[in-house]
């Protein structure tokens, strides 16, 4: 992905759902020709290996037991220099956008054994080439010493008609009122878990996104790598 001079390029970008984390962060990746590594996906794998297997996405014992025991395999690959993410090596990239997947991911990122399997997995990625990374917690747990963090916001309401309209250019039935429930409800979760809760890590640059348009909020993100690296 890199020549052997290229220095080692690690961002962790961070912010709740539906605030363009995934989209800008491959956009970056892109640019910077770097791979992009979409956390989220991980935590959804893990909550559609529960869902599968009957268990409640909330009894953190079944949920950890099911990771301990090899039930729920994650893994990444790269195809073409974009994620595909493996469930017990089944390609499950399609599978995991599922809203009801979705609630179920934030619920299933509170249980620290689910953390910790999967923190292993992404900081082992991290460590072995340059990479853009997004989730919850990427600057204050996962690569808490990266030089570039970002933490993307953006109101409910933007969000929730984001989701909304992005749904609705796939083809699929969405209710606003339903998007906008949900996103509350997993921001709450995000920030009030226990366990490295969504929150912008003190040396992380704020980027509200509410009134900026895709390639404006690009371009802030680059500046900032272009501080650091001089990319």
């Amino acid at each position: 992905m890199k020549s052997p001079s290229a220095p080692h390029i690690l961002i962790a970008i961070d912010g709740p759902v539906s605030s363009g984390k995934t989209s800008l962060s491959n956009a970056v990746a892109k640019r910077l020709n770097i791979l992009h590594i979409d956390t989220g996906a991980m935590y959804r794998a893990v909550g559609l290996a529960a869902i599968r297997l009957g268990i409640l996405p909330e009894d953190e014992k079944k949920v950890s037991d099911m990771c301990e025991k090899g039930l729920a395999l994650v893994d990444v690959k790269f195809k073409d220099d974009m994620q595909v993410t493996l469930l017990n090596g089944e390609d499950v990239s399609t599978a995991i956008r599922a809203e009801n997947i979705g609630l179920a991911a934030s619920t299933v990122s509170m249980f620290p054994k689910v953390r910790r399997y999967l923190v292993e997995r992404q900081r082992a990625i991290a460590q072995k080439q340059s990479v853009i990374m997004d989730g919850r917690d990427i600057g204050t747990v996962v690569l808490p010493n990266a030089p570039v963090k970002i933490f993307l916001t953006a109101s409910a309401e933007v969000r929730a008609n984001r989701r909304f309209k992005q749904l609705k250019s796939k083809g699929v039935k969405a209710d606003y009122k339903t998007i906008l429930e949900d996103l509350l409800k997993r921001d709450e979760q995000d920030t009030k878990r226990v366990h490295d809760p969504l929150r912008q890590a003190e040396d992380a640059f704020l980027l509200d996104t509410s009134n900026l348009s895709f390639k404006s909020s690009l371009q802030a993100i680059l500046d900032r790598v272009n501080a650091v690296y001089g990319k």
